[in-house]
């Protein structure tokens, strides 16, 4: 499934009309129905908008994943909202490691960015 077709199934199971969704997105009618038939793709803040709305991920709007849940849950969110890139002693103190092996403060530095990255897609 494509992201067109993946907004006009959730549209559909909502029961919206393309107009009631369109304006719950601050777009036109036209905008969403090229959307939905793959003329165009959403802008980035559209996405993240479109995600929050139907409460499911953006990897899973683009195709990314069958699993519509977030891939973030509340907790692990603010977790992420609260480290302070700048604080190495916070990197330490919370040792993040991948595959058994701890990650060096470069590393984990890239990895807080990724997560605020894609929690900043799905907001």
């Amino acid at each position: 499934m494509n992201i067109g077709s993946r907004l006009a199934f959730l549209r559909d199971q909502r029961g919206l009309t393309q107009e009631e969704l369109a304006s719950s997105l601050g777009i036109s009618r036209a905008a969403l129905s090229h959307y939905e038939k793959n003329r165009r793709e959403p802008d980035t803040e559209t996405l993240g908008k479109v995600a929050d709305l139907f409460q499911v991920s953006i990897d899973y709007l683009v195709g990314r994943t069958h699993q519509s849940t977030a891939t973030l849950d509340a907790d692990v969110r603010q977790f992420a909202d609260e480290l302070e890139l700048a604080d190495d002693q916070l990197l330490e103190h919370f040792a993040l490691t991948i595959d058994g092996r701890k990650l060096t403060a470069d590393e984990a530095r890239r990895f807080i960015a990724f997560v605020r990255a894609e929690r900043n897609m799905s907001n």
